[in-house]
């Protein structure tokens, strides 16, 4: 079928309809700037275009589930099932700012096995498609629509490597960023990555306004090793240069998660001011998000505070940020499914991880 993501897919149907550029490009804005349905959006077309849009075109791969909502905060998950029945989720952000964020996934599971990481501990099923990331978008901002809510921000920071998709991100981030579709400012884009210099490289040339997050977590090799195994090949020399590079255009976002007894003391402290010297980043200081079964323990919050003062005097704009989602195990590290084998001729089932 043809894409509602395609630009000449659009334009194939149009020419076969006989239809003015004017009432595609009405049929666009209410179906992508006004986050209405399909059926909705095909009211702006003649009604002998309809069928045939209806027929020939394919505007969802994916099927929203459900919406789980955080008793303690402003954030809800969702949880998406794919063509092929899988689970995916994005998690919706709602600051006190009013800037509402979408952390939306690029992959089912990850293959960087970060020791931290509830996605990690799934292994790597597959990439998703360019359909599959932005009906996460699509789907997230109809949700918003029925609270009088829009979508400022999108993040690549849920399940996956965003940066081992790479054909898939650049292609949504094409269309997120296009006005003929949902017209997003680069600036309020942001890819999160655990450290593929090449990767970064590539992606910060082709968008430069594109912000880059990295989850850094320690800037001590062979304690970076332990939590991320594929810091055994994507060193913390290499990540350097890269960002030395990247930042003469841009600064970057350093995640850095503050785990007890691991990343958290001086000497720690003192090894992150020393290797983002002359870089210019803004460092968000992560609380740990518990994973059932994993033994690592966050850092109590007296000590953030002290790790936080000290690289605010070395310099460096600091933030102790805030996990959303933490009882719906929606926050950072934590979004995850679970696969369970089957005895009969099924294969597995895949559900939600509470």
């Amino acid at each position: 079928m043809l894409s509602i993501y395609n630009e000449q897919d659009i334009e194939l149907l149009r020419r076969e309809t006989s239809l003015q550029p004017h009432r595609i490009k009405l049929f666009l804005r209410s179906f992508f700037k006004n986050a209405e349905t399909p059926q909705q959006a095909l009211e702006q077309l003649p009604s002998s275009a309809r069928s045939l849009f209806l027929q020939k075109m394919k505007f969802q791969t994916l099927t929203l589930e459900k919406g789980q909502d955080s008793t303690i905060d402003a954030a809800t998950k969702l949880l998406f099932k794919t063509e092929d029945g899988h689970w995916i989720e994005s998690v919706i952000l709602r600051p006190k700012t009013g800037r509402t964020s979408l952390c939306i996934s690029s992959q089912i599971g990850c293959a960087c096995a970060c020791e931290f990481c509830a996605t990690g501990s799934m292994g790597f099923i597959r990439n998703l498609t360019q359909s599959e990331i932005l009906d996460q978008v699509i789907l997230a901002r109809r949700f918003l629509k029925k609270e009088n809510r829009t979508l400022r921000n999108i993040v690549f920071m849920g399940m996956g490597e965003p940066l081992q998709n790479m054909e898939a991100l650049t292609s949504a981030i094409q269309i997120l960023s296009s006005p003929q579709f949902f017209y997003y400012s680069p600036k309020r884009i942001m890819i999160s990555t655990v450290g593929i210099p090449a990767a970064m490289l590539q992606f910060s040339s082709q968008f430069p306004q594109i912000r880059l997050a990295l989850s850094l977590h320690s800037a001590q090799q062979e304690i970076r090793e332990k939590l991320i195994p594929i810091a055994k090949t994507q060193t913390l020399e290499k990540i350097q240069s890269a960002l030395k590079q990247i930042t003469k255009k841009s600064p970057v976002m350093i995640e850095y998660l503050m785990l007890a007894g691991i990343n958290d003391d001086s000497e720690a402290a003192s090894a992150l001011i020393q290797y983002l010297e002359g870089i210019p980043a803004h460092i968000n200081l992560i609380p740990y998000n518990s994973i059932d079964g994993n033994p690592l323990k966050g850092t109590p919050k007296k000590e953030q505070k002290i790790f936080a003062e000290k690289l605010k005097v070395a310099g460096f704009a600091t933030t102790l940020r805030y996990s959303f989602g933490q009882d719906i195990s929606a926050a950072c590290g934590q979004l995850a499914q679970k696969i369970a084998k089957k005895t009969d001729k099924e294969s597995h089932i895949i559900f939600f991880e509470k």
